[in-house]
């Protein structure tokens, strides 16, 4: 019977099949750390391949490169033997909700993922950790998480209270290099998760936005690059001359053409139907302002969530569907300046800042056309009519959003904490790039979770438009000390509220009161609202360690090797690790069932069965395989007895043929 190899996805060996299928003569053999032979390329070969004309040796070319950048190739193709553990305890409505919240570094995270979600996430968010050039500011504490984190603890290159001993200023000759190493491992596995029609958005401030773009284009590719959002924040965190007073997101796709196909298909979709309706209820309203509204009213209401990009379109007249704009206002310099008289109360409305866009004429020549929107009454600021058939689905490259929101969206989930988060994004401009990016039902990742506002963003945006979107948000559990005013307060909150000091608590602890929050709103009248999540947790493996290196063992440690599994681990423990090796959702329904005295796991009703328990009878294997499980997975040392392992297979040819079937 075939083992799980219970580890992440090699993918080195996976790039040297795809060159294989490529090139095939580039393919040649090496000898590997134990001297057995093992396929390699051949990369001189390959370069000749790549070229025009003859390769001799390195030739200069354009590209971004750093000390240290192969090693983080080398690094981030690399499996790591670790596993995801669940805990029930941490998370909201475990056995039901479609959301996760991964605990742990992000890379290793992200590498056992891959086989359950590959090409199946379309929005990734990363708002990684700011490189900014202060003496003051812990680049390593801060900036990087997981592996390196753990490294400089274990190297002692943090104190007592864990603070890094060496501050990452810019004379540090790696200022750059590292930061941009541990990005680069990160988005290459990202691009390998995202769906083809996907799209990763980076948020970054100055001190890397340049690095960030190349780095990008070299993994994503220069013509996948779709543009870089500005937030005009209004903050200043600079203390030259220059108030700085935004920050870049930069938005590149897995695959812009078919991104593009995508988009467009779906606005054309929802503008032929909009274009039919408006329409027939004018057919049938006739010249009914009134009830021509009051109907398109009512089809809105039940029917904005699918309206996607067009859903301000909530207006009707003779002209068919349409929604305000503001594209009659000057937004920049000085503009026209003369009144507009309100069509009911005949007083001049109120005027933009700016002015009008638009010289008087055509003005008037609008207002003929009847293409000014008016308000109740003249204190509202006229409008533009847009009508569906004219719409053209493109985001604005600049979001005006004053930066002080981030942190009043987490008072008011926080009231009895002053500052529990330095600088949150606002949940606003999460919905603005969630909603823009995806549809009803796909996967947004959250890199760097932070205070989880996307995860909020997802489910406050779910309730309002009756959408199922989902959010995978990673987090690693940073402890929070008490150095320096902002972290003393939330470690101040943590304790209070009996949360284990860490920027990881913290997070989960919103999405609990976010989801409250909105159980509180809607009483759960929305069929099917989802505002749980499971916690997995990145850890080693569920497998001791003479799983992977047999030849680290003694002969006099045999006998204390025939379990192959950790004593502390537990059998949903084994269940989540079967599944990340299967490549199976990790937030499919999980049922119980005692059979012949034993433990069985039924996930999504027959995709998996798995039984670890010990002592495993024929009775019990015939009962699993009259289920007719899509797989099956036992424990290697669960069986009863020999011939009970021997015989497993042909229970499963005989009963269910169809099963695949695996042992750990």
């Amino acid at each position: 019977m075939e083992k799980l190899k219970m580890h992440s996805t090699d993918i080195t060996k996976q790039n040297i099949e795809r060159i294989a299928e490529l090139f095939p003569n580039c393919v040649t053999e090496a000898s590997d750390e134990s001297g057995k032979p093992t396929r390699a390329i051949d990369f001189d070969l390959l370069r000749q391949e790549l070229s025009g004309e003859i390769v001799e040796g390195p030739r200069e070319r354009y590209h971004l490169d750093w000390p240290g950048k192969r090693e983080s190739l080398l690094s981030g193709n690399s499996p790591v033997a670790k596993t995801l553990r669940p805990s029930r305890d941490e998370s909201v409505d475990f056995d039901t909700t479609k959301n996760l919240f991964i605990e742990g570094d992000n890379l290793d995270a992200m590498k056992l993922m891959q086989e359950t979600y590959l090409n199946r996430i379309k929005l990734i968010y990363i708002d990684p950790p700011y490189n900014r050039k202060k003496g003051n500011n812990l680049v390593y504490r801060d900036d990087f998480v997981g592996n390196t984190y753990e490294y400089l603890i274990q190297s002692n290159q943090f104190d007592e209270e864990e603070n890094r001993l060496l501050s990452n200023t810019e004379t540090n000759g790696k200022f750059h290099s590292d930061w941009l190493s541990m990005l680069y491992q990160r988005l290459r596995i990202a691009r390998n998760l995202l769906l083809p029609q996907g799209v990763v958005a980076i948020s970054i401030d100055d001190s890397e936005t340049a690095n960030v773009l190349h780095v990008c284009r070299e993994v994503f590719g220069e013509t996948n690059f779709i543009g870089t959002l500005i937030w005009k924040n209004a903050t200043d965190n600079n203390p030259s001359n220059i108030a700085v007073e935004h920050e870049s997101i930069h938005v590149f796709a897995r695959n812009k053409l078919e991104l593009e196909a995508v988009w467009k298909s779906r606005v054309s979709d929802i503008k032929e139907v909009l274009l039919a309706l408006g329409k027939q209820l004018v057919e049938t309203h006739g010249q009914d302002a009134l009830d021509l509204q009051e109907a398109y009213s009512e089809w809105f209401r039940v029917n904005k969530s699918q309206l996607g990009p067009l859903d301000r379109y909530k207006y009707i007249d003779q002209g068919g569907v349409y929604t305000g704009s503001q594209s009659v206002h000057n937004p920049g310099k000085e503009g026209y300046r003369y009144d507009v008289l309100h069509p009911k109360t005949g007083r001049p409305c109120k005027e933009p800042l700016m002015g009008y866009r638009f010289p008087q004429e055509t003005m008037d020549r609008l207002l003929r056309e009847e293409r000014i929107l008016f308000g109740e009454d003249e204190s509202k600021i006229i409008e533009l009519k847009v009508y569906a058939h004219e719409f053209e689905d493109k985001l604005s490259s600049v979001f005006e959003l004053d930066g002080r929101t981030g942190p009043y969206d987490l008072k008011s989930l926080f009231p009895e904490a002053k500052k529990v988060f330095s600088n949150p994004k606002p949940v606003a401009l999460m919905e603005r790039l969630i909603s823009f990016t995806t549809g009803v039902e796909d996967i947004c990742l959250d890199m760097f979770a932070g205070s989880s506002t996307l995860a909020e963003a997802v489910l406050r945006l779910n309730m309002r438009q009756d959408e199922h979107r989902r959010f995978i948000a990673i987090q690693f559990p940073e402890s929070i000390t008490t150095n320096n005013a902002d972290s003393k307060e939330a470690y101040v909150f943590c304790t209070n509220v009996g949360l284990p000091p860490s920027i990881a608590e913290i997070s989960k602890e919103r999405i609990r009161r976010a989801g409250e929050k909105l159980r509180d709103k809607t009483g759960l009248l929305l069929d099917g609202l989802d505002v749980g999540f499971r916690v997995l947790k990145v850890d080693t493996s569920n497998m001791k360690d003479v799983y992977y290196a047999p030849d680290g063992v003694n002969q006099g440690d045999l006998f204390d090797q025939i379990e192959n599994i950790k004593e502390d681990r537990t059998p949903e423990d084994l269940l989540f690790q079967v599944l990340l090796d299967w490549g199976v959702d990790l937030t499919l329904p999980i049922k119980e069932e005692t059979i012949d005295g034993k433990l069985v796991f039924f996930v999504d009703e027959n995709a998996l069965a798995a039984c670890f328990d010990k002592e495993i009878s024929e009775e019990l294997v015939k009962e699993i395989a009259g289920k007719k499980p899509l797989r099956a997975v036992f424990r290697d040392a669960g069986y009863g007895t020999d011939s009970v392992k021997i015989n497993v297979e042909q229970i499963f040819k005989l009963i269910s043929p169809s099963t695949d079937i695996k042992s750990i």
